[in-house]
């Protein structure tokens, strides 16, 4: 009887009871087992099972076979139990059996070295037929391995020769492109130069600031360079987009042409091993793995499309450099035509106000000396005004005192009419001097007015020819050549 609070022992915990007895093992079979692994209940012979399989059954142990006692042998090798009664014998053959027995065994023999000649013979074809094979396959190969080394070859020719096609059609449009940007670089003097023309004849002063030839021309002059700049971008433009296509097939070509040299290499490696070769491994199931993205067919077309790429890119980049060259060259000679236009017009309206400067100063001139007569004139007048005013005070003094004489003494005699007809026509005399006076000095006014006049347009005249011989075409002395136009330099 247990004690109440202590944990009962399970069944299978208390000791195994004594195996039962057998018979002492004999000498035959110490040697047979003696250096035999001791069993274990965990066995490799079957790996499936798991563990807590054998933690299971472990727990509720049944009666092994008597194999289980002997673990390092085969059910067929277990050695019989001996009878205990002591009469009991073992069973025997008889000499026919073992006469058959011989008989039968070399019958077999006889066969087995029949089928085992016929065996080595058909081994013997095998291994040449498979030799033969074997090297019928690798020749087959390798033949198709150098057929491909020659089609990578062909077309590696094919791409470099494209490739340096395209790499010189590529520099010369770049050179074509630098080109271009130098000349509209260029044309921006030109229009910077007709622009301060237009605002620094727009300082002309007075009756000069006239829309003459000049000013259309540079109002057309600046039309034409804004519309060769716009083409000229333009231009710029596609030749940059073109040198991008270029590009673009360039690189495609450098990408097909090293993806070949690396398939070349690698082809010409494996058309040179051989079975005496190093190098040579196992890669098992190696020919299980499809790699491949293309076949002969795109392989080729692949090439060939990148090859009519960069062609078709080459063909469109030299027509865009012949009409590059045909649009510098008329871009330069339209700018070189209106330019010479304006010279002219400049030439010709520097001629004109010279000419007018000149018959201003004429005019000037004259004008002066005839205010230097008029005054002095004037000053006759003045005087000969003054005389007559000293003659008429004395004439009018004579009359005054006359008036003075006693009675019958104031007589009109002939001294006294002559006296009267004296201040009469002294002052007749005077009003016509004062009339001459006045128209002289009227004139003298307009003389000086005039003067005037032609002062303001000498330096009218001077601040235009100013404007258009010293600073408008001083400016334009410095208009680049056509050389630098077309952007040779």
């Amino acid at each position: 009887m247990e004690l109440y609070g202590y944990p009962l022992k399970a069944k299978f915990n208390q000791p195994r009871p004594p195996p039962p007895k057998v018979l002492p093992a004999t000498n035959t079979m110490t040697v047979n087992y003696k250096n035999r692994i001791p069993y274990h209940p965990q066995s490799f012979s079957m790996p499936w099972m798991p563990n807590s399989y054998y933690k299971a059954a472990a727990l509720n142990p049944t009666l092994s076979p008597l194999t289980e006692c002997f673990p390092g042998l085969p059910p067929t090798k277990i050695i019989p139990f001996i009878s205990e009664r002591p009469n009991g014998v073992f069973t025997r053959h008889s000499l026919d059996d073992w006469h058959r027995s011989n008989m039968t065994n070399y019958k077999e023999s006889e066969t087995t070295r029949h089928n085992a000649e016929r065996l080595r013979a058909d081994l013997t074809r095998t291994i040449k037929d498979v030799y033969q094979q074997a090297k019928r396959t690798q020749g087959e190969s390798t033949r198709n391995l150098g057929e491909r080394v020659n089609d990578i070859d062909y077309w590696k020719s094919e791409l470099c020769v494209e490739l340096d096609a395209m790499i010189r059609e590529t520099n010369s449009l770049a050179d074509m492109q630098k080109r271009l940007e130098r000349a509209l670089a260029d044309t921006e003097g030109p229009f910077q130069v007709a622009h301060k023309c237009l605002l620094n004849r727009e300082k002309r002063m007075g009756i000069d600031l006239v829309n003459d030839d000049v000013e259309k021309q540079l109002v057309t002059e600046i039309k034409i360079i804004r519309s060769c700049r716009e083409r000229l971008q333009q231009c710029l433009d596609t030749v940059n987009a073109q040198l991008m296509c270029n590009k673009e097939a360039r690189q495609e070509l450098e990408k097909d042409l090293a993806d070949k040299q690396m398939g070349h290499h690698i082809d010409s490696k494996c058309y040179q091993l051989k079975n005496t070769s190093r190098g040579i491994h196992f890669f098992k199931g190696v020919e299980r793995v499809d790699a491949t993205v293309s076949v002969p067919e795109t392989w080729a077309r692949f090439t060939d499309n990148n090859i009519f790429r960069s062609q078709s890119a080459r063909t469109a980049s030299a027509k865009l450099r012949a009409s590059t060259e045909s649009l510098l060259m008329g871009t330069a000679d339209e700018m070189w035509r209106q330019f010479s236009k304006v010279n002219d017009a400049f030439t010709s309206r520097i001629t004109e106000i010279a000419n007018a400067k000149s018959k201003i100063q004429t005019h000037l001139a004259k004008t002066r000396q005839e205010i230097f007569q008029l005054e002095t004139k004037i000053q006759v007048i003045q005087k000969t005004i003054k005389d007559k005013e000293t003659q008429l005070k004395v004439a009018q003094t004579r009359l005054d005192e006359r008036t003075r004489r006693p009675n019958v003494e104031l007589c009109r005699d002939a001294a006294q009419i002559r006296l009267v007809q004296e201040v009469n026509e002294i002052n007749e005399t005077l009003r016509n001097l004062h009339q001459c006076l006045r128209a002289s000095e009227d004139m003298l006014q307009m003389l000086v007015r005039s003067k005037g006049v032609l002062e303001h347009d000498l330096v009218v005249k001077n601040n235009s020819l100013f404007i258009d011989q010293e600073r408008c075409m001083g400016m334009r002395k410095s208009y680049p050549s056509t050389v630098q136009i077309l952007g040779y330099v």
